[in-house]
């Protein structure tokens, strides 16, 4: 047994470490000494210690004894040509157990991802031979391919994938994203579903999953329900996260939280989803269990981008936007396809007047996730943060007719049409109809209601919330109706919602404005006095708020993020 043998048989032991030390030492000794080892030894030698560098993430180093391996192949591949009747029974088993060069190549292109190289990735990859792939070649081609912007070569290398390997339904996820038809792909599919028995559910997962691409979120949910209710699938952590992210998509906010709190009793360490379901969290002015779930998934793993986007959420909603701007470009950093850290980032720049930069990541959270109306939603208030309202109709009138007359898309048209006096008739005949086919639907609500108030049409305004919150209960309708009880002198009442809307959320500093403007038209004289002393905290306060900006501003370099001690 050869020392080589030995480094083979630690190398598949796993004892990388040992590994690295022993061929570090063999190759200076090869070095030195050139006949000590042949070339299939040392070919040997490059790709182990190559191996050793790459489990220990030194992917540049692994690189390049890579690449230092495939040229000594390529030595010993002429070597053989030119003295081919040299080979005899001693020298070929030892040929034999050489590590395949196609698996060099594919580690090689694992360090450029790693490395954020995706185009001398794509080379490596390109440069092996379409018969000689292997299904995870062909995979990390069509996500290196569809990344790229590449569709027609991603489609195909999936397509390759599923022809060797039916049932790798994350190829099928890939087709389905890139447009080709559901009936397509089930098609692909079809013999291994009849040949195996309990294969039934995946046509209708297919079909499910078709939806969800077209944006046919609706659909989708009726498709993912009929599934999830079957007994063999019921409980599954993936499904239920899929269904949370449909309602979150119809804004069906209660639903998508539910699912979400389900998926996770079911599996304390789910990361997935996790960021939306600290965004709902967020947005219902749940701040402690922001926080809570933060530390919960750093706990699990800080190389997600999930658990920074949570992060993040929570220094966005309290008002930090210093620090959700960073915690969103380090969850960028960790996954630049994360669609919630983009749009993380995207609101934390325009709260800061930074808009044009906002622009450009809420542009690219469309180009990754073209079916998200929340996207195009951040998108459009840039626009009409920077009286770009012709850009913002053009935007709001393609997702109308992209995903259809919704009440979701109706709203946001109307939100548009707000902008402009010569639409309001316009806004008010879509709200009207979104109002129709969702009564409960939120953002309608509140847009339909701030038409009211500008036609001072307040009774109407009054029924409308009124109707609206004997169904459900929102920090920002009960602040609305407040207003409205307000403008009718309906004081007290008017103090009552105000202090549910802060009961809901206790930073919603409108509602605070509220009842401090009504108890300073109470009592004038006490008014005085507690704007000084108001103003006196409030400086303070201030100052406060801003060192809290440049203390985050530190933390780049102090890596001393919320939620990890």
């Amino acid at each position: 047994m050869s020392v080589i043998d030995h480094v083979r048989d630690m190398a598949a032991a796993g004892l990388h470490s040992n590994v690295r030390l022993l061929s570090s030492l063999l190759l200076t000794m090869s070095n030195n000494n050139p006949e000590m080892f042949s070339p299939s030894q040392k070919y040997q030698l490059l790709v182990y210690h190559a191996d050793s560098l790459f489990h220990d993430k030194e992917y540049r180093n692994a690189v390049s004894k890579y690449t230092m391996a495939l040229q000594q192949k390529k030595a010993l591949t002429k070597t053989s040509k030119v003295r081919p009747s040299t080979g005899n029974a001693a020298t070929t088993p030892q040929n034999q157990s050489l590590p395949s060069e196609i698996e060099v190549k594919y580690k090689m292109a694992e360090c450029y991802t790693m490395l954020k190289q995706d185009k001398d990735a794509v080379a490596i990859l390109d440069g092996i031979p379409s018969r000689q792939r292997t299904p995870k070649i062909n995979m990390m081609l069509a996500n290196l391919y569809k990344k790229a912007g590449q569709e027609r070569s991603a489609v195909t290398s999936y397509k390759e994938v599923l022809r060797q390997c039916p049932l790798a339904l994350d190829a099928i996820l890939g087709l389905l994203s890139l447009s080709v038809k559901g009936a397509e792909v089930a098609s692909m599919t079809l013999n291994v579903i009849q040949s195996i028995p309990n294969l039934d559910w995946l046509s209708a997962w297919i079909k499910a999953y078709a939806f969800v691409h077209t944006g046919d979120n609706t659909r989708a949910i009726n498709t993912i329900c009929s599934l999830e209710k079957k007994s063999l699938l019921r409980d599954n952590v993936d499904l239920l996260g899929t269904l949370a992210d449909l309602y979150f998509r119809v804004g069906d906010n209660k639903n998508a939280i539910l699912k979400f709190e389900q998926a996770q009793m079911l599996d304390p360490y789910l990361i997935k989803g996790m960021d939306i379901y600290g965004y709902l969290l967020a947005r219902e002015g749940r701040l402690e269990d922001v926080e809570n779930l933060g530390c919960r998934l750093f706990n699990i793993s800080d190389q997600h981008a999930e658990p920074w986007v949570v992060s993040g959420c929570h220094s966005f909603y309290t008002k930090r936007h210093s620090r959700a701007l960073y915690l969103g470009a380090k969850a960028i950093q960790l996954n630049s396809n994360s669609v919630q850290a983009l749009l993380l980032k995207g609101a934390a720049l325009r709260s800061m007047g930074r808009v044009q930069e906002a622009i450009i990541h809420f542009r690219e959270a469309i180009r990754l996730a073209p079916c998200r109306l929340d996207c195009c939603e951040g998108l459009i208030e840039c626009y009409l943060a920077s009286n770009s309202v012709r850009e913002a109709m053009v935007m709001a009138n393609n997702v109308y007719k992209t995903l259809g007359a919704n009440a979701q898309t109706l709203t946001l048209l109307a939100t548009v049409c707000l902008e402009e006096p010569v639409t309001q008739e316009k806004a008010k005949t879509l709200l009207d109809k979104a109002l129709l086919q969702r009564p409960d639907y939120i953002k309608a609500v509140v847009k339909k209601a701030e038409l009211l108030s500008r036609e001072q049409k307040y009774e109407e305004g009054i029924s409308l919330l009124r109707g609206t919150l004997a169904n459900q209960s929102d920090c920002v309708l009960h602040r609305m109706l407040g207003d409205f009880l307000v403008a009718v002198n309906e004081f007290q009442e008017a103090m009552d919602q105000y202090s549910i809307a802060l009961s809901l959320d206790p930073n919603d500093q409108k509602s605070l404005e509220g009842i401090q403007k009504m108890e300073k038209e109470e009592s004038p004289t006490d008014a005085t006095q507690e704007e000084d002393v108001d103003d006196m905290e409030g400086s303070g306060e201030e100052g406060d708020l801003e060192g809290s900006d440049s203390e985050a501003a530190q933390w780049a370099d102090q890596e001393q993020w919320f939620g990890m001690q």
